[in-house]
């Protein structure tokens, strides 16, 4: 098994995300790694949680990482923090996303979950899981 990979991986998501224009045109350069302290935009998209399982076999090393990508807005209702999750999806669904180590043999979209954010009752949030098979070269 690996973890190797994850760091590249993480790196190389914040970096497709960011880079998209469709993506930066609804939040500007409001996408985080970790969220910072203190005043926040509007509308925001942060990577989240990660779980990575064992893939490897007989021609090398390999895990699959399943992690989400939040989206959160205080604006009153679903459809803006939406259409945030569209662009998500779209900067995400790439042919090929260069790693700084290893490669991603496969990305997929498996889930979302939209729903007014637990902490505020105010801000809705769009939690989005995909799911990621690397090799480690």
């Amino acid at each position: 098994m690996t973890y190797a990979v994850s760091a590249a991986l993480q790196a190389a998501i914040y970096q497709t995300l960011s880079a998209d224009t469709g993506l930066s045109g609804l939040v500007g350069d409001a996408i985080y790694d970790a969220v910072p302290a203190g005043g926040l935009p509007a509308t925001y998209v942060s990577l989240g949680p990660e779980d990575a399982t064992d893939r490897s076999d007989q021609s090398g090393s390999g895990a699959l990482h399943r992690f989400t990508v939040s989206v959160v807005t205080d604006q009153a209702g679903f459809a803006a923090v939406k259409t945030v999750a569209a662009a998500v999806c779209d900067a995400l669904d790439v042919v090929d996303m260069p790693l700084t180590r290893g490669r991603v043999v496969g990305l997929w979209f498996e889930k979302a979950t939209a729903a007014r954010d637990g902490s505020n009752a105010k801000l809705r949030r769009v939690d989005l899981k995909f799911r990621a098979r690397v090799e480690d070269d």
